[in-house]
């Protein structure tokens, strides 16, 4: 060692004696105390002792020298500058080799750096990168709250040259179901058992016994129970989550900074039975973490991870989610929920090609042929209809949930691929509210209390049919001559309700049966079925049966419509507009499109719900005049209206909520009590456990005066009651 020293200082105070200062970086093997010699050094001879060419180094300015490479450090040399957190200044090639190769210590006071640089490899000649740079420092800065401590040294982030396994069975084990091994006498064990409530109520009270109606409605609902205060992670079934996120060019500076603290928000809430991975994608897709439990050591892993995410590269959608739906397809174990979280902020720009080699600016247009096309390029898992003959039904689907960033995302494709395997759509217009977006997410995805839910309907009467039963996304079938009606609705979150309306036929009633049956028609039987998502035992629930009266005249109260059906029937008019508006919009014919919603929003206001001043009535009513101002211009709408739009639809289809815009339910409450009224818009269907992590989230972004005012008052928003 002593004689590869001594050759090495040789050499070097050779190279020293020249006018220029090559970047030579400093090699591992080096003792931290052997310096090389700095150029103010250059008439010392090469013989002196190691501790007196440190103490001539240690006397000069760290900030105008390069520790490693002893080169200057002035700018505009045409070198990139890296300052540490201690606050210490490096080429940024020569300290991002030096942790390439494991080095994450200060080489001049030894402190240990949380935010370290990575370089990640050129993309030459690639004619689809979104004008990125070749190498990027991007570090999250946790706030308090997060990461405690210091990082453990056996926890280091994935280096981006790692190889990745072949196959992706390496997932963490699952832990012991608690609450199967919990004491059966224990509160959380006896107070468990709380059931999905079914209600069924017709839009008229009485008909008379001579009339029929071809379309008389019955609004049938369900909602779930809520998640026990003591017992939240007992309570619900646990996740394996993948996100799938974009770090192209395009995502540089604050969209990387805020998504990586977005993401570490959402670590930090899941639970030590919930599993994640992350999947990363630019120009290809890679998987930075595997499917490991939110332990303690697993989060902090997690976050290393997130931490040495950099951008670069163009935006290749499909291989990432390829990539994401193979870490769910090939784990050796499942948790009972799984999904995957998609977020870009831009268009394919290795796929769009394949749809369509004619444009060059949009990946998937509103043409629905080009939509399929785009989606035929995804895996099975979450695109049924790419499945094979005959393997339908084997595997269940994998809901994906996007989040189209800024205004430059495809927000056509990102709509298509969330609808066709049954996530949502969400539309994050500024930057600043993607944590918020995130925590209204896996808000629901962490209180999934029943699985597999179906809701059936019999008809009891002779002559009363099904006609038709609108349910939006959710599969639905009428069966044995509209005797039969079934709903598949499947997981459902704490305390969220759907509701549906089933269109019937009902004869006019005869004297004989008038006699006989008191003067009634029995319309329909209602019941579920589900699988609890702690106990995993099958539940079926029934409600009571559905009749009317059949007088022979009616009174007053017997022609007051039912005001739950009523707001159904205007949710869904109101839906139906919107998507007849978007597509005109499409075609370009904005005036057309905003005379729909001017008469969608007439009729609305004059229902009787409205009328009565129906909280859900007043959102609608806002929500089509958001849209029109949207559609100003055909400029506007292409920037942010057809986002906005799709994200409204996608939460209308699936009853579920969805982010849109720069506002959610919570951010415009919470921006009144701030005192900042430009937030405009609500979003509907919330949870509370929703509600509650979206104020989680926005408290933590809050300076200390507001937090102390937010704590100070209670913030409940309801629009679906009554």
């Amino acid at each position: 060692m002593a004689g590869s020293w001594n050759k090495l200082k040789k050499s070097l105070s050779l190279k020293l004696s020249s006018h220029s200062v090559p970047s030579l970086p400093r090699s591992p093997d080096i003792p931290r105390n052997d310096v090389v010699r700095s150029p103010s050094s250059r008439s010392s001879s090469s013989s002196s002792s190691t501790s007196r060419f440190s103490r001539s180094f240690s006397t000069r300015s760290s900030k105008k020298t390069c520790a490693i490479c002893l080169g200057n450090l002035k700018t505009g040399q045409g070198q990139a500058i890296f300052t540490a957190e201690c606050s210490h200044s490096f080429h940024f090639n020569c300290i991002a080799s030096s942790v390439r190769h494991g080095n994450q210590l200060c080489p001049i006071c030894r402190s240990i750096w949380r935010d370290v640089p990575f370089q990640a490899p050129a993309n030459i000649g690639d004619p689809q990168c979104n004008g990125m740079g070749r190498a990027r420092v991007s570090p999250y800065h946790p706030p308090p709250e997060d990461f405690h401590g210091q990082t453990p040294r056996n926890l280091q982030p994935l280096s981006p040259q790692s190889p990745e396994p072949r196959h992706f069975s390496d997932d963490e084990p699952l832990v012991v179901n608690s609450a199967e091994s919990a004491d059966p006498t224990s509160p959380v064990s006896l107070s468990r058992p709380q059931l999905v409530t079914v209600k069924a109520l017709p839009e008229l009270p009485a008909i008379t016994a001579s009339e029929s109606f071809r379309t008389f409605a019955v609004l049938v609902g369900i909602k779930a129970p809520a998640l026990l205060d003591d017992a939240h992670l007992l309570d619900r079934a646990p996740i394996d989550l993948v996100a799938v996120l974009d770090v192209s060019g395009s995502m540089a500076g604050s969209k990387l900074s805020l998504l990586k603290r977005a993401v570490c928000f959402l670590i930090q809430n899941l639970g030590p039975s919930d599993r994640l991975s992350i999947v990363s994608f630019s120009s290809t897709a890679r998987r930075i973490f595997p499917l490991r439990r939110m332990s303690d050591n697993g989060r902090e892993a997690a976050g290393l991870a997130i931490n040495s995410l950099t951008s670069s590269g163009g935006t290749n959608i499909v291989e990432g989610l390829k990539k994401g739906v193979r870490v769910l397809e090939e784990r050796s174990e499942q948790n009972p929920v799984a999904s995957i979280i998609l977020l870009s902020d831009g268009k394919d720009t290795y796929n769009c090609d394949n749809v369509n080699r004619r444009q060059t600016s949009h990946c998937a247009s509103s043409n629905p042929r080009q939509v399929l096309e785009y989606l035929n390029l995804l895996p099975a898992s979450i695109c049924p209809r790419n499945r094979e003959s005959g393997d339908e039904g084997r595997q269940a689907i994998i809901p994906v949930h996007t989040f189209g960033f800024g205004s430059d995302h495809d927000s056509t494709a990102m709509h298509a691929i969330s609808d066709e395997s049954g996530g949502t759509f969400s539309f994050i217009e500024s930057v600043a509210t993607v944590q918020d977006a995130f925590a209204m997410c896996i808000g629901g995805l962490l209180s999934v209390v029943a699985q597999e839910l179906r809701l059936t309907v019999k008809s009891v009467s002779p002559g009363v049919h099904i006609e038709s039963i609108p349910s939006g996304k959710y599969l639905s079938e009428i069966c044995d001559q509209g005797q039969q009606g079934v709903i598949d609705v499947g997981d459902l979150y704490a305390e969220e309700g759907k509701e549906f309306l089933i269109y019937l036929t009902v004869p006019e009633l005869s004297s004989a049966e008038g006699e006989e049956r008191v003067k009634r028609t029995t319309l329909l039987d209602v019941m579920c079925s589900y699988k609890d998502s702690v106990s995993k035992e099958v539940v079926q629930v029934e409600c009571e049966r559905v009749e009317i009266r059949r007088p022979e005249v009616l009174s007053p109260m017997d022609m007051i419509v039912c005001l739950e059906v009523d707001r159904q029937r205007n949710r869904l008019w109101v839906a139906e507009g919107i998507a007849e508006a978007q597509r005109m919009a499409e075609t370009g014919n904005l005036e057309g499109a905003k005379a729909v919603l001017a008469h969608r929003r007439s009729t609305l206001l004059s229902s009787a719900s409205a009328q009565a001043g129906d909280g859900l009535c007043n959102w609608l009513e806002s929500e089509l005049r958001e849209i029109r101002q949207r559609m100003a211009s055909m400029e506007l709408y292409e920037q942010t209206g057809r986002a906005y739009v799709l994200s409204g639809l996608s939460s209308h289809s699936w009853q579920r909520a969805t982010t849109r815009g720069d506002s959610t339910t919570q951010i415009t409450l919470l921006s009144r009590e701030c005192g900042d009224s430009s937030t405009s818009g609500v979003i509907g269907y919330e949870t509370p456990s929703m509600v509650s992590m979206v104020t989680k989230s926005q408290t933590l972004n809050l300076t200390p005066a507001q937090q102390s005012r937010r704590l100070n008052k209670s913030c409940s928003f309801n629009p679906r009651s009554g």
